[in-house]
């Protein structure tokens, strides 16, 4: 039998045991642990409160762990350099289970959970980081012609979550090392991300722009900049809100939070504002993220997938969304929203997001204003991408499609 503790670390010096995780004949368990218990923490509310006793995850529907661990864990791109990672230690991927997976991840998880005890190699190091080498040697992992991956990347890059290439840093004014452990003293944790496979030069630049855009539209952003190389590469890059400094935050994905496969086109927004109501009991939060819904449908971002909307738990125990993120142009799943809008993902209108602000209790005149208010930020696209430094050929078919949503509305 495989077993891990869970411990909720704030910070250096400062964590709480949460619990033991264990793995048997294929089989996944999780028992809070009793000093947890008297006086708990309500990490994952809907899907594993805490209670005595052993809890078995029966969903497996939804994925081989609890949403409240599967949240550690990568998606593609991170869970593609963990195999290269345990390649290098001549481990069949295929062979490894999640609690593997999380005790390699250890204290380097996104959020404030950590597994213990660790099983990370020991031979990498903080070293000073080079964006454009990280690049190149991502795009070789994409293609499949990384044989023994750049060091420096399997440390940086091997937690975030998503497909697009990214890594974990630390940055001091333009000095960048690796992210995924706590800093020292006067650096400060972003993400940075690269094209995917067969994307557009650009992408950063337009993920840039989008977070302006967002801005200007009211939706609450982490600070973001571009990255620009000698080459002329532009990576985005976003503080992330999950550390502030060494302290650490814990975050919980909408769709772990529920149960919900974030591969499957099957939530609504509907679905999404009743939680944040149930979750956060603040009706401001709730009004937050109908703002980031109808800046989603004007701007085209139809890649709005349950795990792009996640909540944070403050220091006082209370819920709250995190800032927006993964905001940029996309087609979204056969052309369609990913969460359909009151039942629409491909051409969802004004009545369609006045039905959603109805069931979330939402005056009319609010969502009116709302939409009025992000619809005048949107219509600004133009100049706000040539700001960002895009050109007339990657600005046009943005601004085509930005277009037509607001002609919808």
């Amino acid at each position: 039998m495989k077993k891990l503790d869970v411990y909720l670390t704030n910070g250096p010096g400062d964590r709480r045991l949460v619990g033991q995780l264990a793995e048997a004949d294929r089989r996944i368990y999780f028992e809070y642990d009793s000093g947890f218990l008297q006086d708990p923490l309500w990490l994952s509310p809907f899907k594993l409160p805490p209670a005595p006793g052993l809890h078995e995850h029966r969903d497996r529907n939804f994925g081989p762990l609890f949403g409240l661990f599967e949240d550690s864990l990568p998606d593609g791109w991170g869970l593609l350099l963990m195999d290269h990672a345990f390649t290098r230690r001549r481990l069949a991927p295929e062979s490894i289970s999640p609690l593997d997976r999380l005790a390699y991840l250890g204290e380097s998880a996104m959020g404030a959970l950590t597994y213990h005890p660790p099983d990370r190699p020991d031979d990498l190091d903080q070293r000073l980081l080079d964006l454009q080498a990280m690049a190149r040697e991502a795009s070789r992992v994409l293609a499949g012609s990384a044989a023994d991956v750049l060091p420096q990347l399997l440390r940086a890059g091997g937690s975030p979550g998503g497909a697009r290439p990214k890594v974990l840093v630390g940055l001091r004014d333009d000095e960048m090392i690796s992210g995924e452990d706590d800093l020292p003293a006067g650096y400060a944790a972003w993400i940075v991300k690269f094209p995917a496979r067969g994307a557009a030069a650009d992408d950063g630049r337009v993920e840039y722009a989008y977070a302006q855009m967002a801005q200007a539209a009211g939706l609450v952003m982490p600070a973001t900049r571009l990255f620009e190389t000698p080459a002329g590469d532009a990576f985005f890059g976003a503080t992330r809100f999950d550390r502030l400094q060494n302290r650490r935050r814990h975050v919980h994905s909408f769709g772990n939070l529920i149960h919900a496969n974030f591969r499957l086109s099957n939530c609504d927004y509907e679905l999404l504002l009743k939680v944040a109501r149930v979750l956060t009991k603040n009706q401001a939060d709730v009004e937050a993220l109908y703002r980031q819904m109808v800046f989603n449908v004007l701007t085209h971002n139809r890649d709005d997938h349950v795990k792009n909307f996640a909540f944070m738990l403050d220091a006082a125990g209370e819920w709250h969304p995190t800032p927006a993120y993964d905001l940029t142009f996309a087609p979204g799943p056969g052309g369609e929203h990913t969460m359909t809008v009151a039942g629409e993902g491909r051409e969802p209108r004004r009545e369609h997001l006045e039905r959603i602000a109805e069931g979330a209790g939402i005056a009319r005149r609010d969502a009116t204003d709302t939409i009025d208010a992000v619809a005048t930020a949107v219509a600004d696209w133009p100049r706000i991408a040539r700001n960002a430094g895009l050109k007339a050929g990657s600005i046009r078919p943005i601004e085509s499609a930005i277009r037509s949503c607001l002609q919808r509305i």
